[in-house]
Order: structure tokens, then sequence, then C-alpha cells
């Protein structure tokens, strides 16, 4: 009875807090009544604020009380009002513009311009600022809004106008693509460590998606020498404060100013080299501290950016103490366009709440990001009252249109009819892409092979068909956990082999199981290094049957999962019975020079003897890696394992066990493994590295498919990878004794090329590789590779060595994983 009392007496208390409040709304405009976008509204001396919208409304919803408040924004002289709040009010501000003098400046006798001094006190006052701050909480709200501005009719056969009405564009294919809102609780600790946890969550379109947003990634510190935005820049960008600034940049004092009783700095900064990954704009430093107060820079497609023409960010700050101060908000906008669309949109982040004397257990920073299953499940009401930007009109639409949409979009009757029109069949699917048919309201897609991949040519079989089909089963929409089947037909013309073989995979526990069986024709080499249409252009144009192949019947089962944190594993058992194949077909559309078809055996070009005799395997795999990572991040389907800063670790043994099913191998591999990809140098680019080696340890009885494989290349179209070779023989260096081998490779991402007039505009990447293997019968061969990236496409030129002779050398062009 008393806990229903207290529970009532809650409820009770916290509806009347809610009656009391009353609102508090406006528009901050200049002196031209224009809107002033984004202007921070935050209640003096403290971190509890709002923001102005896009188009300079902005709301709060407060208790009554006297308040003092403060009007700010970049380039705007600061405004403050004074208000007694009992009931909604409205109050509209004019920001008047900010008057920077250059009284009493004095310029150096080397005519430097007193900007510079200004900057190397900043610059060496970085890393305290940086570190200054040991540990905080705070709550930030984050709203991203992305908009198509303009877009084909047409894009690769695909109707644009019926997807934008599908998605809720005009009849011009214009309109919000995006829009979301998050509230969240961000953790962090020095150095580096975050920890986020999302509270409340609004998507447009549908209430059961979070958002995209994220405190973390929105985190901008320019504190840091570097900013490094993933796939917006091949190369780190450079901060106006960093370390080697002065390089980079050109500055000049715009003058000074005095607010809330400390002098402002207000700087412009300028690329010295427009082609360097540099800001163009204004910081502002307060004098005497050399802190950053606010910032207002861009940086344009002139510096090599990638997807944007142009991304401008905004940031300001404020003091907590009368020592630190802390980001309270933070803006990005952003344009650019791709093959006829064009995109615009921003993401702003307000925080407010800091705590600068937090506590944290011990394992609260292994999760990066929490986001618990029912993050959307508040309604219109609780966001009109939270969220401290107001929507814009065109945003309020865009959210009652999506969520009609969103309710439309999930009944079976509109899913079973956009069924009806993706699912049709045509020539060009069967023979080009594949046909894809999808069951969206039963979650179940199906895929059939195209035939151009499915037609084959080679020596073994001559002209052959390999298709087939698979099918995959979403039973659970939240976790994604899915299970699926498969199958396969091969047929020879001209070995009039036919073979087929059927696949499966399901979830048991936190693990996947696969299971497959039948028969196939498949590459000697197990690491499969020449695809079969690459094999199929070769020996059909040039006369040259790279590929060797034999015929397994097989049955075989693996299990795979995460046992925990970095550490995962696989174990693998498989049957098999081998057969090796003699060629049975010698035709080419062209003879050119002298060449001329090799057996199907490696070892002995000229005749067709047979590589191994018929033999039955027994095997079992096991494989474990681990990469030191236990970071994760949590979403409602499920945990992410983040990759670590460390290498990844891996160990692999394989046992050959006689007599079982009649199995005639008797051997054991052990082998170990390191490797890290995309290791950070900063402004010289990223390496990634693989170290292997291995040995049998029992050879009793074992053939050529069971020796250890290595993924080389004999032909223009590489195969990519870090573990792979540019010029190794496809199957003589296969080893049935020990071995070591090493890859290293190093993208400079375009340090050199983007000092080159018209060639920088190209956005290529300049490429190093260099590999070396060991095995008893092939001692100290290495390669030594350059060449040139452009996106995931790559042009190497490679040398290869065996013991200081030069083999081999030729142009490699290949995909880049």
């Amino acid at each position: 009875m008393r806990t229903a009392f207290t529970l009532i007496f809650s409820l009770l208390s916290l509806t009347i807090a809610f009656a009391q409040e009353v609102t508090l709304k406006g528009k901050v405009t200049d002196q031209n009544g224009n809107a002033v976008p984004f202007a921070s509204v935050y209640i003096r001396n403290t971190t509890k604020g709002a923001s102005a919208n896009s188009e300079g409304d902005y709301s709060f919803h407060l208790q009554p009380g006297h308040y003092e408040l403060r009007f700010k924004a970049v380039g705007y002289k600061q405004e403050l009002r004074s208000i007694d709040l009992k009931e909604n009010t409205t109050l509209n501000v004019t920001l008047g513009a900010e008057l920077y003098e250059l009284n009493a400046v004095t310029i150096s006798a080397t005519g430097e311009d007193p900007a510079y001094a200004i900057i190397r006190k900043a610059i060496r006052k970085r890393k305290a600022h940086l570190t200054e701050v040991k540990a905080y909480t705070c709550e930030v709200y984050i709203k991203g809004m992305q908009k198509l501005v303009a877009a084909p009719k047409k894009f690769m056969g695909a109707d644009i106008n019926q997807i934008g009405k599908e998605i809720g564009l005009d009849s011009n294919r214009r309109g919000i693509v995006y829009l979301s809102e998050s509230e969240s609780k961000l953790a962090y600790k020095y150095p580096g460590q975050l920890h986020e946890e999302m509270i409340s969550s609004k998507f447009a379109g549908s209430n059961r998606m979070f958002s995209f947003n994220r405190a973390s990634d929105a985190k901008v510190n320019f504190y840091e020498n570097f900013q490094d935005w993933g796939q917006l820049s091949n190369r780190p960008l450079i901060s106006p404060i960093s370390d080697n600034a002065l390089f980079y940049y050109k500055y000049k004092l715009m003058g000074t100013a005095t607010e809330n009783g400390v002098m402002i700095n207000k700087i412009k900064v300028t690329p010295k080299r427009g082609h360097d990954p540099c800001f163009d704009g204004y910081i502002y430093i307060i004098d005497d501290s050399w802190r950053i107060y606010a910032l207002n820079l861009f940086i344009t497609s002139r510096a090599n950016i990638n997807f944007a023409d142009t991304l401008r960010i905004d940031q300001q700050f404020l003091p907590i103490d009368s020592n630190r101060w802390m980001q309270a908000s933070n803006k990005l906008e952003f344009s650019g366009g791709l093959l006829g669309f064009r995109l615009k949109g921003y993401f702003v982040s307000v925080y407010k709440d800091y705590d600068l004397n937090p506590t944290f257990s011990k394992s609260e920073f292994n999760e990066l990001l929490y986001i618990p299953p029912k993050v959307a499940k508040n309604d219109s009401a609780y966001w009109n009252k939270e969220r401290p930007i107001p929507l814009t009109q065109e945003e309020k639409v865009d959210y009652v249109k999506k969520d009609k949409l969103a309710a439309k979009r999930e009944s079976k009757q509109y899913l079973d009819s956009l069924d009806k029109v993706t699912n049709k069949v045509n020539p060009g699917s069967l023979v080009l892409t594949g046909v894809n048919i999808v069951k969206r309201y039963k979650r179940e897609f199906i895929h059939l092979d195209p035939l151009v991949t499915s037609i084959l040519y080679n020596t073994v079989e001559g002209p052959a068909l390999n298709y087939g089909f698979g099918v995959r089963k979403e039973y659970d929409s939240v976790t994604h956990r899915a299970m699926g089947y498969g199958a396969r037909v091969r047929y020879g013309f001209s070995d009039h082999l036919f073979d087929a073989n059927a696949n499966a995979f399901f979830p048991v526990g936190n693990f996947y199981l696969n299971v497959a069986g039948g028969s196939d024709v498949v590459d000697l080499n197990s690491r499969e290094p020449i695809g079969s249409f690459i094999n199929s252009f070769y020996t059909l144009f040039e006369r040259e049957n790279y590929e060797k192949l034999y015929q397994k019947k097989f049955a075989t089962a693996s299990l795979s999962g995460r046992i925990m944190g970095g550490w995962q594993a696989t174990a693998t058992v498989e049957w098999a019975d081998r057969k090796w194949l003699p060629n049975s077909a010698n035709y080419s559309f062209f003879h050119p020079g002298n060449n001329e078809f090799t057996s199907n055996n490696p070892f002995t070009p000229a005749q067709d003897v047979p590589l191994f005799p018929e033999n039955q395997s027994f095997k079992v795999i096991l494989r474990t890696t681990y990469d030191f990572s236990s970071k994760y991040e949590t979403y409602p389907f499920g945990r992410r394992y983040l990759p670590s800063d460390y290498p990844a670790i891996g160990i692999s043994y394989t046992k050959g066990i006689r007599n079982i099913f009649g199995s005639d191998v008797d051997y054991d591999l052990l082998s170990a493994d390191i490797s890290k990809q995309d290791i950070s140098l900063g402004m010289y680019g990223r390496t990634s590295f693989y170290l292997g080696a291995g040995k049998f340890l029992n050879t009793n009885r074992l053939y050529y498919p069971d020796y250890k494989q290595f993924s080389g290349n004999e032909v223009f179209f590489a195969k990519g990878g870090i573990n792979s070779f540019l010029m190794l023989d496809y199957y003589l260096f296969s080893t049935p004794d020990k071995y070591i081998e090493g890859h290293l490779e190093h993208n400079f991402s375009g340090f050199f090329l983007n000092k080159i007039p018209l060639i920088r505009k190209l956005k290529l990447q300049e490429i190093i590789d260099v590999n070396y293997l060991s095995t008893p019968t092939l001692k100290n061969y290495y390669e030594l590779g350059f060449g040139l990236q452009y996106l995931n496409i790559r042009l190497m030129y490679g040398e290869s060595f065996n013991s200081g002779s030069n083999i081999h050398n030729g142009l490699r062009l290949g995909v880049s994983f």
C-alpha cells in the first residue's frame, strides 16, 4: 500500500512540475532582419541552453522564474537579456555584427602579422588545453538533416521518379532524405576513451529505426594535431593550431574584442597551398589563456576532399569554471554532388549539464556506444518538450509525411506491390546482374547467378556451365538473425562431367553452423588465386590455360563465431574424394605467338600425367584469432566489436586423419600469423602488414591439395588482399614442408602527387608493396611493387627476385579490399 501511494505521489508531482513549465521562444536575427541560423541561447553561468534552427527560431521549456539569457553566434556581438518568466513568452533578439578593432596592434620589425605571435602561444598551450580535463560527462542533443536538391530522372536503369515517390520526394525529385534527432549521455576519460548511451531517438519514416547520429562522431577537437574524418579525405586534416601548423597556414589578425571580461583575438586562417588538407576561415583565441573561444572554418574540394564540395564547421565554447572551457555547440554543414545527384545538409550538436568530476566503473569504456531496444519509443509530445532546436516548417512536414509513408510501407499489401515491381525478370538481369527476388513482408531474399559469370571455358571441361542460386531468410527483424541455403550445378561439355552441390547455414546459439556437400570441380590451389572468368578470357583469347582443376566429392561442416571479446574461432570437419582430371579441350579463338596450352599438371606442362592418384581425405581444421579488442558497440540487434589498435594474431591447426571413412591422409600442419590493416602514419599515409609461418609436423601421407598454398599471380588482372603476391606462380611453390611469408604495403594517400598541379585532381594514391616467401625449395623469394590507386582500383608495377636474381616483372591491375 505504501509503495502504491509513493508511486502515485511521484507521478502526481511530476505531472504538476511539467504543468508548471512555460515556453520561451523567439527569433534571432541580424541588424538587417535576416535570420541568424543556429545561434546559441544559454542561461548565464550555466551550460543549460538551446540553439536556434536554420531559420533563426529558438524555443525553451523552463520553470517560471528570473533568468539571465545569453544569445551568441560566431561573428556576432553577444546579447544579454534579463527576463521574469511567468507565462509563455515570445522574445525576439537582434544580434549586431561583432566589431573587432585593430587599435594598438604592433607590427613586428620583420613585418610579421601579430596573429603569428598569438598562434605560436596557442600552439604551445595546445597540449595543455587538450589534457586539462581528465574526465567529464554531459548530455548531447544532435539533429541531422540531409536534403536532395537535384537528381536525374533515371540512373543506371532505375526510375528515380518512382523511387522519389516511395521515399517522400517531390515531383522534381527534391526533398529531405534523412532527418533524425537523438539525445545521448556522453562520458569521456583521458586519453580518448568515450562511452555514449543514446537515451532517445527519432527517425523520420520509422518508429522502430534508431538514429545514425553519434555524439562520438560529432566530437571534433581542434586541440588534436589532426582530424581524421574517415572517407571524407584520403589524408588527415590539419588543425590551425597543430604543432606544425605554421608550415601549412597563413594567419592575419582581424582585430580584438572584449566579451564577458575576456579579450578575444579574431584571426583569419588561410592554407599556404590550396591543395593541402587545411581549412579556411576564422579562429577566435582568448588572450592570455590562448585557448579557442570559437571557430568558423571550412574546407573545399580544392583540398581534394571526397564526396563534398564544401564542408563548414562552427564551434562555440563556454566556461565551466574559471580555468576550464568546454564545447557548447558544434555544427557541420556540407554540400556536394556526384553523377547528377546534389545533396546538402547539416549535423548540429548542443551540449549541456557538464560534470567534470564523474566516477566510472572499470569496464565502462569497453562499450563505446549503447543503443537500447526501445530507444525510439518517445512520441511527438516528448520531443516538442525536449528538443533544444525547434523544427523548421519543412522538417515538421517531413516528419508527418514520412510517418504516414512508414505506416503504409509496413503493410503487406504495399510490400507485395513493391515486390511485384522489383521482381520482374528481364534479359539484362538474367545475363548481366543475376535475378534478385525479394519477398519483403516475409523477409526472404532469393538470388540466381547471372549467365555472364556462369558460362566459362577451361581446357579440362571445355565450355562449361556453373550455375547456382541462394536463399536467405531473416527470421528476427531486430537482431537480423538469418538462415539460408543454396545449390549449384556444373556441367562440362567436353569431359561430360556433371557435378552438383548444396549448402546451408543457420545459427546455433551465438555461432553459425555451415554445412555443404556434393561434388564440384575446384582449383588445385585452395586459395583460388585466379577466377574462372579471368581464366576463361586468357584461355580463349591468349591461349594460356592458367587454372588447374580437380574433381572433389565432399561433405563438410563448420562452426564459427565469437567466443568472447576479440577472440574468434572456427572448427571445420571435411571428408572428400579427390580425383585429378586431364585436359579434354584444345580450342581457343586466337593462337598468338608461340603460346600453347599446358597440361593440367603444373609440374609436367608438356604431358597430362596425373598429379596425384584418386584418394579420400578426412581432416579437421581448427583456427582461432585474437585481436586484443575489448571495445564494442551495443545495438538493438546485438553487439558489434570494433577493430583493435593492436595486430591480430591467428593460429591454425590442420589434422589429416587416416582410416576414417576410408581416408588415406595422415599429416599435421601448424601455422601462425600476425597482421594489421591501415596503421595510420598521419600525413604520410597508412601501412598494412601480414606475417605468416608454418610447418608440417607430420607428413606420413598427403597429396598436392593438402600442401600449403599461396595466393600467387601470373596475369595482368591481380587478385587483391594483403597476403597476396604480385608475380608468384600459382602452383609450383606450394609446399609440404615449412614456410615463412611476409607482406608489407604502404599507401602514401597522395602525399607526393597532391603537390603536382592537375595530377592532384585525380586523387591518386601512391602504393609501395613488398612481399617475401621462403620454403625449402624457394629460398628468399621477394617482390617489390610500385603503383597508383584510385578509389579501390590499383595499377601496380612489380619485379620479383630469387636470391638476388630478377625472375619476372610486369604490370598488375587489381582491386583493393
